[in-house]
């Protein structure tokens, strides 16, 4: 996924999927370097962890 897309996605109000790696996630934040963010499982958990963008993918 591109920075572009993240940042639309983070803006965005409604409920897009994202995907790492085959699993759902919420993008939590972008960080400054427009390469990494944070991002959660949907889900009870809320375990956070910081994926590079180009693993994300948009459902």
């Amino acid at each position: 996924m591109d920075v572009k897309r993240v940042k639309q996605i983070l803006s965005s109000s409604a409920d897009i999927e994202v995907q790492y790696h085959g699993t759902s996630v919420w993008i939590d934040q972008l960080h400054e370097d427009g390469k990494i963010a944070t991002v959660h499982l949907r889900g009870p958990l809320e375990e956070r962890s910081e994926v590079a963008i180009e693993d994300l993918e948009e459902v």
